[in-house]
């Protein structure tokens, strides 16, 4: 492809609107443009881009054995309220009506659609196992759409279906998937984890996300590097405590804290760590009681994990001020667990660890020091209620865990029969008797891939594309092309190139090397050759890795070879 008839829309300057690498650089490289907000217009470099990301994962989907399909995006509100998502699934849903007045929505996933596709189509376990797949629009009505294409209201989304008589079969297809994930990650040169992750909205008991590693990711992911082990922060269990908690070294005793109330406050006045506080934290119970969760003063609620306690109200409701004061007779910071009356207490593995603590005294301005399990209150019922942290150990006891950052691209869920029973999707089995089907649910972002690569792979200069996905494999570049020999050389080579099958920007722009090069650096062109009268003097051709420091020379006879050689062809 020639620049004159393929323009490069760059940007010099970085989009005050911008926040993170990946929407800087899609925004100066051309690849995106914005539209309205959480909505882009991909531009032609870009477009290249998600078409390979998009190639790689149908080609492994259909070596996995998925079946392609495309499903309306527009769906009918009737399906939602059978599987009683209308309501539950909130303010993303974008809900439209229809010039009859009829529900629909822009859909933000298939699951209803797919199932009642299934259930009129699919009426024998002998059709079984089948998985469907689409890549398609979705549309989810972010609150606060941010990060370009990273978190927009409209994505590019590979999502599959799979349908199953037993378990023992979606296990199956589950670990399919699973290293089908695997492989379209790999393929894209993309450094990755494969962690367990909770459910969320979707549903199901088992899920995995894939996460691409980057400093900038949102995602806060624990990997043992001892065992493999990896899971999010927030569903990675902690461990009770296997050492003996200290013994006491002071008597507990009430000190006065006058204006002072946060951990922060409470521990610069009184000279005590943060780690040696118990901070006290009411939620409704439940059965409509209050419940005291006790966690270490530098560790935070993990909510996730708190509400799926059996003795906590769903969701997770944090007591009123009013209430609290009321019940127990005493403020948000003064409270403290050492003669609580009328509440549960339920404290984190950590929490019981500490000795001589700190924590409120149940009265306004008060604190007690030197506080101790066992001696100056009972112990209390133990559960957990953090988020794992670097160092604590691995959950499959083989090591300890360190926290990486990453960006969620892909997820991937063992549904159950949460869809198929709402909707009455079944199948006769081989006794002619109707059976629900158990469902799986696999889905890739596959524009946000293409951000996510940009977090991983750049530098000052622009993108660094991995080669399977690079919008072009060779950036070729003449210099002095007004003189007809540089013109004559660089032609000759395009069309070599291009005839072995080699995808080439040629820059045959009227513009100084020095333009060139910051654009093709940019754009991130993974390979760069430049054809210059002393180049064509050495019967040489000048070549540049992307991430090489120094150009090199190739001969002019062997520079197909070995850039083939170099892009894996």
């Amino acid at each position: 492809m020639r620049v004159s008839r393929f323009p490069l829309s760059t940007l010099r300057e970085t989009p005050a609107d911008a926040e993170i690498v990946s929407h800087q650089l899609m925004l100066r490289a051309g690849l995106i443009r914005r539209l309205s907000s959480g909505l882009y217009t991909w531009m032609p470099l870009g477009l290249r881009v998600l078409q390979r990301v998009e190639r790689i994962v149908r080609e492994e989907m259909n070596r996995a054995g998925a079946l392609e399909v495309l499903m309306p995006a527009v769906q009918p509100a009737e399906l939602w309220q059978e599987s009683t998502r209308w309501d539950k699934y909130g303010p993303e849903l974008l809900r439209i009506k229809d010039r009859h007045e009829r529900d629909f929505c822009f859909g933000p996933t298939h699951e209803e659609v797919i199932t009642d596709l299934f259930r009129r189509e699919i009426r024998s376990y002998k059709q079984l196992p089948i998985n469907y797949y689409q890549i398609q629009t979705k549309f989810r009505d972010e609150i606060r759409p941010r990060f370009g294409v990273m978190r927009a209201r409209e994505f590019l989304m590979k999502d599959a279906y799979s349908f199953h008589l037993d378990s023992a079969c979606l296990a199956r297809e589950y670990r399919a998937m699973h290293e089908a994930y695997c492989r379209i990650f790999a393929r894209a040169g993309l450094a990755f984890e494969a962690v367990e992750a909770d459910t969320g909205a979707i549903g199901g008991n088992i899920s995995h996300e894939f996460m691409v590693l980057a400093d900038s990711g949102e995602d806060a992911i624990a990997v043992c590097e001892q065992s493999g082990y990896a899971a999010n922060v927030e569903l990675a269990p902690t461990l009770p405590a296997q050492q003996p908690r200290p013994q006491p070294q002071m008597e507990m005793e009430r000190v006065a804290t006058p204006g002072q109330h946060s951990i922060a406050e409470v521990s610069e006045y009184l000279g005590v760590p943060s780690d040696r506080n118990i901070k006290i934290l009411i939620v409704e119970g439940a059965e409509d009681e209050l419940v005291a969760l006790l966690l270490r003063g530098d560790h935070e609620l993990n909510e996730l994990k708190a509400e799926k306690h059996p003795a906590l109200a769903k969701p997770l409701t944090f007591a009123s001020a009013e209430r609290v004061e009321q019940q127990l007779g005493c403020p948000f910071g003064s409270l403290g667990p050492v003669g609580l009356e009328g509440v549960r207490l339920i404290a984190d593995y950590a929490a019981v660890q500490v000795s001589d603590f700190v924590c409120g005294a149940n009265q306004d301005g008060y604190h007690l020091r030197g506080v101790n399990w066992g001696r100056d209150l009972p112990e209390p019922e133990t559960a957990d209620l953090r988020s794992v942290e670097h160092g604590d150990p691995s959950p499959d006891g083989a090591g300890t865990l360190t926290i990486r950052r990453g960006i969620e691209v892909g997820h991937i869920f063992q549904l159950g029969t949460t869809y198929s029973n709402a909707m009455g999707a079944t199948v006769l089995d081989e006794q002619g008797q109707e059976r629900t089907v158990t469902m799986g649910c696999y889905g890739i972002g596959v524009s946000r891939v293409v951000a996510a690569a940009i977090e991983q792979n750049h530098d000052q200069k622009g993108i660094h594309w991995p080669d399977p996905i690079a919008p072009f494999q060779v950036a070729l570049v003449p210099i002095k092309a007004d003189q007809p020999e540089v013109t004559e050389a660089a032609e000759a080579l395009y069309g070599e190139l291009t005839a072995s099958g080699i995808d080439v920007l040629y820059d045959d722009r009227d513009s100084r090397p020095g333009v060139k090069f910051a654009d093709i650096e940019l754009i991130g062109i993974p390979h760069r050759v430049v054809v210059s009268p002393k180049a064509i003097q050495e019967d040489v051709i000048e070549y540049k890795g992307r991430n090489d420091e120094e150009p090199s020379s190739v001969p002019r006879d062997d520079i197909v070879a070995w850039l083939k050689n170099r892009i894996n062809m």
